[in-house]
């Protein structure tokens, strides 16, 4: 594998984002977010470009087990 990056979702603003990152981060999992919105200074732009969370080719099934896992409040905890 490469070490491609890939965009594997997206939110409509920085803070859904970050939690996500942080969620990724808490598993071993790097990522980066890309956004357009002028440095902070229009957040509006996010409707037009959504921020996008990426992570490199080998952590795209971990990652998006992880976020599937934030969507439904399961976790490990729950049993899954």
């Amino acid at each position: 594998m490469s070490d491609a990056s890939f965009v594997i979702r997206t939110f409509p603003n920085t803070l859904e984002a970050e939690l996500a990152q942080a969620a990724l981060e808490a598993n071993g999992i790097p990522s980066a977010l890309m956004s357009d919105d002028a440095g902070g200074m229009m957040p509006w732009l996010h409707v037009l470009h959504p921020v996008r969370i990426v992570v490199r080719e080998r952590d795209v099934a971990d990652a998006l087990r992880v976020l599937e896992g934030l969507d439904t409040g399961a976790g490990p905890e729950a049993g899954e």
